[in-house]
């Protein structure tokens, strides 16, 4: 087995689990984990040598290979096991060809994204430090743009402890935000906006009253969404059948500066706005952190048209024209579209992701009997589609 790939560019310096992590399953159950050699990962080779954890270049002897991120096509070993985000199962046209090639090499995919309980709750994720990330930059952005206030890069800060430490000396003019989301995104979004000094609104006082002080309001799907006949707000069924539903977001976008938005997209549910509604005169969001990182068309937010990277956050984007600029000009939208945002606190989200997989996967990974679970989260296997995802050959076509 093999507990951390990083050959991923730009590199990606999360592990899916720490050396202390990996030195316990192998003193203590036993399990023959390996690593391999990457001079970009958060936790160095030596912290892992050190606990006496093998630390190698060639990993093709190992049978499961773990990772974060997507493997470049020419590093995939073929008929391996391997665990990580595949970002394949939407559609992402950026991996089409590395599900094609996946299947080519009769390669395993478990995607992590895919792991869920009987109920379909998802059990292991990165999402939190995502959204805590994602608020992060969202005023960094607006900082930038306006001249307002400096805010240094979470990448830039030794862990979170010390952007708490820079929050406290933070000044705020008024300002305000609208947060979409409610799950691991929106709750680590939530923290820290919190930890900013920022003033949580319900939604309703959030559009009624003005604010001499930086404020923000987290909405629930009834405050974005209604069903299209006007019958009274189902969340089951919003959830299942989302066409049915249209958008009453626009209240919330001639009020808001910034967006953050947690919330992943489904096919056919409504937009939050559309590219004419950016267009109106009453629009008043300049910055939008978009940590869901849905590219559009098969996104809720119309101006989401690529992942930016950590090195480069933000692009801006012109209303009138539907086109992308330099960032941080006047009259634009200032986009942040990063899709690995938890790097920025790569060791704090290793640890947490660790653990998760620690309690929640690792027994169903090593056990001998059949797994249910990690049949759920298996795309391909033996070069061909599992059951739930041969809706996707044709795509691949």
């Amino acid at each position: 087995m093999l507990s951390s790939e990083n050959i991923k560019k730009p590199a990606e310096s999360r592990a899916p689990l720490t050396p202390a992590q990996t030195a316990f399953l192998r003193d203590e159950l036993d399990i023959n984990l390996i690593v391999q050699s990457a001079p970009d990962r958060c936790y160095s080779d030596q912290e892992y040598a050190e606990l006496g954890i093998p630390v190698i270049d060639d990993v093709s002897d190992c049978d499961i290979l773990m990772g974060v991120k997507e493997v470049p096509l020419d590093k995939l070993l073929e008929g391996k096991t391997y665990l990580f985000f595949s970002h394949t199962t939407k559609k992402q046209d950026q991996n089409r060809l590395l599900l094609k090639t996946i299947l080519e090499k009769k390669i395993r995919i478990i995607d992590y994204e895919l792991l869920t309980n009987m109920h379909g709750q998802r059990l292991i994720a990165f999402g939190h430090f995502a959204g805590m990330v994602g608020a992060h930059n969202a005023l960094w952005a607006w900082g930038k743009k306006t001249g307002d206030f400096d805010l240094p890069r979470m990448k830039d800060l030794f862990d979170y402890q010390a952007a708490k430490e820079v929050y406290k000396n933070l000044k705020l003019p008024p300002l305000n935000l609208v947060l979409t989301g409610t799950g691991r995104v929106g709750t680590g979004a939530l923290l820290t906006l919190r930890d900013m000094g920022i003033r949580q609104i319900d939604p309703e006082t959030y559009l009624e009253e003005d604010f001499s002080y930086p404020v923000f309001t987290q909405l629930l799907p009834h405050h974005y969404a209604a069903h299209i006949d006007g019958d009274p707000f189902d969340k089951s069924v919003f959830y299942n059948d989302p066409a049915q539903f249209k958008s009453i977001f626009w209240p919330f976008a001639k009020r808001s500066n910034i967006m953050i938005n947690g919330i992943f997209y489904v096919e056919e549910a409504p937009l939050f706005f559309t590219l004419r509604e950016m267009q109106h005169p009453d629009f008043k969001i300049r910055v939008i952190s978009d940590i869901s990182c849905d590219i559009a068309p098969h996104a809720s937010i119309p101006s989401t048209l690529r992942a930016t990277t950590i090195e480069n956050p933000v692009y801006g984007f012109d209303p009138k024209s539907n086109r992308e600029t330099a960032p941080f000009k006047p009259g634009c939208v200032d986009m942040m579209t990063v899709d690995n945002l938890p790097n920025e606190v790569s060791r704090e989200a290793t640890k947490a992701f660790g653990k998760q997989f620690i309690t929640k996967i690792m027994g169903e990974l090593i056990k001998t009997d059949h797994s249910e679970m990690l049949e759920r989260a298996t795309i391909a296997e033996g070069g061909s589609l599992k059951p739930g995802f041969k809706y996707l050959a044709e795509w691949m076509a």
